[in-house]
């Protein structure tokens, strides 16, 4: 494992209660950083949060909801007194049907959490960095975003957005010391998959050369180091994880 020093950080993960949200929580506390985990499943964050440790507070959050997004945002400045480091990785797969048979309250199911999710949770954040002139806000994407999944047109374009959000985000606070990327995942096995057809699962399968899925703690090893006072010179950026799939 590569060190990275995250020592006196202080975390928000969203949906960091499992699968690659737990694995960023872990990889963070490893580091040295304090993680308040954002998730909506309080049940399983809070039980999250004890098995890693003292380092680890839980906060029931709806991330694509103003009002408890702004509500975990004041808990966390009162437990921890600040917010160096978000990661916006709350979301969710949807069903998988083409776009001739996706329902608009399915297509904004997706679109809520995952893109409205990070641009309220970003809202939320940014203040405060800008004011203590320090950040590192990282965007979990997908390779999805980039290419455009079959049957999956509400997820694609909801991490296409993400990318997008991203580029708008770094060039606004480009002249402080926050830096603000996206990742591009290629898929992992994590609950995700239980919303997914297999037949979707084997046409992900077949398009990235690795020939495997990601590992957690691989896409958590990248998201350390976006996280870190050595990102500093790059932002409004995307880092492909996908195995090989991506093809820019």
């Amino acid at each position: 494992m590569n060190k990275i020093d995250l020592t006196g950080r202080i975390a928000v993960v969203t949906g960091g209660a499992q699968g690659f949200g737990r694995a960023i929580t872990e990889r963070f506390v490893s580091s040295g950083a304090k993680v308040a985990i954002w998730d909506f499943d309080d049940t399983l964050a809070q039980k999250t949060a004890k098995e890693i440790g003292s380092a680890v507070i839980a906060i029931k959050t709806d991330a694509a909801d103003t009002a408890s997004v702004d509500a975990a945002h004041d808990a966390t400045l009162k437990a921890f007194g600040k917010i160096d480091i978000l990661v916006n990785n709350a979301g969710i797969a949807g069903v998988n049907k083409p776009v001739k048979d996706l329902s608009y309250d399915e297509w904004r199911q997706v679109m809520r959490i995952n893109l409205d999710g990070p641009f309220i949770c970003c809202k939320a954040v940014v203040p405060s960095m800008m004011k203590q002139n320090y950040g590192r806000i990282v965007n979990i994407a997908s390779i999805a975003g980039k290419e455009g999944n079959p049957n999956a047109s509400h997820y694609s374009a909801s991490k296409a957005g993400v990318i997008a959000l991203t580029k708008s985000l770094g060039k606004e606070l480009a002249g402080t010391d926050i830096a603000v990327n996206a990742v591009t995942p290629a898929a992992a096995k994590t609950a995700i998959f239980d919303q997914m057809t297999q037949q979707h699962i084997d046409f992900m399968l077949s398009k990235i050369p690795r020939a495997r899925f990601l590992k957690v703690e691989e896409l958590a090893s990248l998201v350390a180091w976006m996280a870190s006072e050595e990102c500093l010179y790059t932002t409004g950026a995307v880092f492909d994880i996908s195995g090989g799939r991506a093809t820019y």
